[in-house]
């Protein structure tokens, strides 16, 4: 006799965790970031950085993040990436020296 059919509801039940954190585990699961890549859709970027495609972009838009154009597609050096938490890592160094 066939299983039933798990329900979304009934396996974030059974691991003990809220529907919408399995639904991110699971999307964050769909593809392995290359490592091979130089450079990465806003999209690549953002999950390799963990946070949201919208602030991603908000990353790009300020220029925070540099991103070049090829043709008409928009993409994230990998090296920026690394370059920005070294920045964001010293400039909270800084912040705590400061205060302390």
């Amino acid at each position: 006799m066939p299983q039933p059919a798990l329900s979304l509801a009934r396996l974030s039940e059974a691991l003990g965790l809220p529907e919408q954190s399995l639904l991110a585990l699971v999307a964050s699961c769909d593809t392995a970031p290359d490592p091979t890549l130089v450079a990465l859709t806003v999209e690549e970027a953002a999950r390799r950085l963990g946070v949201g495609r919208t602030t991603m972009y908000a990353l790009v838009a300020s220029g925070e993040v540099p991103s070049v154009t090829i043709g008409r597609l928009r993409r994230v050096p990998a090296e920026a990436l690394k370059e920005y938490v070294t920045a964001r890592t010293q400039a909270a160094a800084s912040t705590v020296a400061l205060v302390a």
